[in-house]
């Protein structure tokens, strides 16, 4: 299942300049592939850094973990509209720098789930190269407390 950027905003809060995730190019019962464009406007490279433009790592993690969110959406939409929060990060890895002109293949695969809580495993690529890692975990925020996973 493919999602387009319209269906995005009517699944995500974020918005610009906070929205990484362009496109989902697909989607399963545990797993989403999502896709950002990564070009020279983006805000975040006026300052890092002006004469050697890099993504921010920890933006790039934000990217997987709005991806990671369309996959909670999609498991728990009753849940959908309140706002997901991390609740935790592991194994976080940067293996390449992330440049204007690149595309990031965001690929997210659930681990675990009780309810609103969620643990994913997320890998970012570039050109068939990984670039970053990490396990996410989050909730969806539903106004009631969760056991963790």
């Amino acid at each position: 299942m493919e999602i387009n950027i319209q269906q995005i905003l009517e699944i995500l809060p974020h918005r610009y300049p906070f929205l990484l995730v362009d496109r989902v190019v697909e989607l399963t019962s545990d797993a989403v592939v999502g896709l950002k464009n990564v070009t020279i406007n983006e805000p975040f490279f006026q300052g890092h850094f002006p004469s050697f433009p890099i993504m921010p790592g920890v933006l790039i993690l934000e990217a997987l973990a709005q991806t990671g969110g369309i996959l909670a959406y999609s498991l728990a939409p009753d849940l959908r509209g309140n706002p997901v929060y991390f609740t935790g990060i592991d194994k976080v890895r940067f293996r390449k720098p992330v440049r204007p002109g690149d595309q990031l293949i965001l690929k997210i695969r659930l681990l675990k789930q009780r309810g609103a809580v969620f643990k994913m495993n997320g890998e970012a690529f570039v050109d068939e190269q990984l670039v970053a890692e990490a396990e996410l975990m989050a909730i969806v925020d539903s106004g009631k407390s969760e056991a963790g996973v």
